[in-house]
């Protein structure tokens, strides 16, 4: 991951920008405090989608300890799809 000052940022946001395309760009402030992370949209989307997947593993989770098995529709209400 590549890691520029706020100031580095502000006078070279598009070389930056282009960067956060191939890597997630830490922005620091104030010695090594970590104001932001530039990412590419794929690698925003994809992160949501982890996420939702990962809510999605967790609710199945919980309803098989709730309930014992699940079936496949009790599954697909659970996660809303």
């Amino acid at each position: 991951m590549a890691s520029v000052t706020l100031s580095e940022f502000r006078g070279r946001q598009s070389d930056y920008i282009a960067t956060a395309q191939r890597e997630p760009v830490e922005i620091t402030s104030r010695g090594a405090r970590v104001r932001a992370v530039v990412v590419s949209p794929e690698f925003y989307r994809r992160a949501l989608q982890a996420l939702e997947d990962q809510a999605d593993v967790e609710a199945v989770t919980r309803a098989r300890q709730e309930r014992g098995r699940v079936s496949h529709d009790e599954l697909v209400e659970e996660i809303g799809e």
